[in-house]
């Protein structure tokens, strides 16, 4: 789809507005329909795309296949599209091409995380490392200096809390803003009161990130608001309603060996065809 505007320029001007609520998508389809119902972003998830190949979220897939759906979304909507880069995909020198990449694919910025990729899992699972937050500075660092669009938005998240503990997190996000990282993205906080606790000890624009089912309670969007953060992800929400939804329809027809009473839950032939916009 045409653009007019920089998306990265877009998304900080979206910044300036408010609180940018940020559902994650795990193909194009999914991510016009989530510009479809009104939201302002979308976020390709690495969780989403991973398990969308049949694997777990644990580093299988390579930077291209990442950057190769990150360009169908980019190119299907007309909202900016943050990415999930996971841990860059190496050191400095490989985080430089992976911020080149991500660019070229069109997106808005990227994500970069502080796990250690040999035992690189879901932020809400235990058994975690991080690398040194000196390590993640200089990746931070290279991707700074390797973005050509000045507005392309560097994500530093820590997972930190659940490896060393809330305190190190804080020191870690001091140092990834020092590095130049635009957002600040702490994962897997325990509580509504670290959320609050985190905004105020690290004074910088902060991603919350809302997962179901995992170690972070359920806080609304308002919540954040009034807490101060400027981004709250759903990284997975789509995914799982879409995952249940075709399960649940599956067993139906196994059962009754006809979809006629799925048809009400259906997308229908005619919204499909005007959300990829098959008849203009």
């Amino acid at each position: 789809m045409t653009k007019t505007v920089s998306q990265p320029a877009l998304f900080r001007k979206l910044l300036k507005k408010g609180i940018i609520v940020l559902p994650g998508a795990f193909n194009a389809a999914s991510a016009m329909l989530i510009e479809k119902c009104g939201f302002k972003a979308v976020y390709m998830s690495g969780a989403g795309i991973s398990n969308s190949a049949g694997l777990p979220d644990i580093g299988i897939l390579a930077r291209d296949e990442f950057v190769q759906q990150a360009s169908y979304i980019a190119s299907a909507v007309n909202i900016p599209v943050i990415a999930d880069a996971d841990t860059g995909f190496g050191g400095p020198s490989e985080v430089k091409e992976t911020v080149r990449a991500f660019e070229r694919a069109g997106v808005a910025g990227i994500q970069i995380e502080d796990q250690k990729p040999v035992t690189k899992k879901c932020g809400h699972l235990a058994g975690k490392e991080v690398i040194s937050a000196k390590a993640m500075g200089e990746k931070i660092k290279a991707a700074c200096r390797a973005r050509r669009d000045k507005d392309f938005l560097i994500i530093a998240r820590t997972d930190a809390r659940g490896v060393n503990g809330f305190n190190d997190a804080v020191k870690r996000a001091k140092v990834y803003a020092d590095a130049g990282a635009d957002v600040i993205f702490p994962e897997a906080l325990e509580s509504k009161d670290e959320f609050k606790e985190f905004a105020k000890l690290v004074d910088e624009s902060l991603m919350a990130n809302m997962t179901e089912f995992g170690k972070t309670p359920y806080i609304s969007i308002r919540e954040f608001r009034e807490m101060g953060y400027s981004i709250v992800l759903f990284p997975m929400t789509v995914f799982r309603i879409g995952m249940k939804a075709m399960e649940e329809a599956l067993i139906e027809l196994k059962r009754k060996e006809t979809q006629k009473g799925l048809l009400r839950k259906m997308q229908t032939r005619k919204e499909l065809y005007k959300l990829l916009g098959y008849e203009k």
